[in-house]
């Protein structure tokens, strides 16, 4: 049990990790939208259109940060079984 939570606590931090680089590693707050600017045709007036896209922020980094670093504090408490074999 010890080393099974120990891996899922090492996949936890290594998934979460490669998700944050993956989509762009903001360094800001999670992002639910992103603003992107537009050029109206007729009037040529800009304006800001926001396109619905999840990108994380170091919010879930720390989030997934604590979850493995909870995981890997279970793991503590798990002894590792050591019977002498019989022969």
């Amino acid at each position: 049990m010890k080393r099974i939570l120990q891996l899922l606590s090492a996949l936890c931090l290594l998934g979460s990790t490669c998700l944050w680089l993956q989509t762009g590693a903001n360094r800001g707050w999670t992002k639910t939208s992103l603003p992107i600017k537009t050029l109206d045709t007729v009037t040529g007036i800009e304006g800001i259109e926001y396109q619905r896209k999840f990108q994380p922020g170091v919010d879930f980094l720390g989030a997934a940060l604590g979850g493995s670093a909870l995981l890997a504090g279970l793991s503590l408490f798990f002894r590792k079984n050591n019977e002498p074999t019989k022969t």
